[in-house]
């Protein structure tokens, strides 16, 4: 099985601890608190991915590490993933997790590039007309590219609007060179 099938399966089953549990957003800070931590500490990393230490110390070290910090049933999801040798995919099973939460709540990501850095005006204007575009909440991530030379270009998954002037220009000139010749 490849890794983002795993990832994905793992994901699964943190979201729905995460449902039983009546609180997606505590455990989705969880994970990535977690997940952060093993990308940043380079002793946790190696820790977690010695094969000299056994599971059962690596369970132990976690369990003594997040007791009273995590939710017990989170701490033993931590240590099911030690048993099964998977600790090392939990950033890949954090990213996962949140695109099942972003699904679940109905949720989409745009990446939206702008000539100008937007004020706050903008910005809820364009994330209220995608919303209304998309039929579902979008959440906007801004990029800004002068190349773009106005308007705006958004990538939501593997579609692109793009409403920039750059593209404008060159659909002008492309039509008024097929006219000359």
């Amino acid at each position: 099985m490849r890794e983002t099938t795993i990832a994905r399966n793992y994901a699964e089953t943190l979201l729905e601890l995460a449902r039983r549990a009546g609180d997606l957003a505590a455990w989705g800070q969880a994970v990535d608190d977690v997940a952060e931590a093993m990308q940043s500490n380079r002793t946790l990393r190696l820790f977690l991915e010695s094969p000299r230490v056994s599971a059962a110390q690596k369970n132990q070290i976690l369990g003594r590490a997040f007791e009273g910090q995590l939710p017990r049933v989170f701490v033993r999801y931590l240590q099911a993933l030690v048993n099964h040798r998977r600790q090392m995919l939990l950033p890949q099973i954090a990213r996962e997790f949140h695109d099942l939460v972003d699904q679940v709540e109905g949720r989409l990501h745009a990446n939206v590039t702008v000539a100008a850095e937007p004020g706050d005006k903008e910005r809820r204007t364009i994330s209220q007309e995608l919303s209304r575009a998309y039929g579902k909440d979008v959440v906007p991530h801004f990029v800004v590219n002068p190349g773009i030379l106005g308007g705006v270009v958004v990538r939501v998954g593997d579609t692109v609007l793009d409403g920039s002037v750059r593209r404008r220009l060159a659909t002008l000139r492309a039509r008024m060179l097929s006219q000359r010749a």
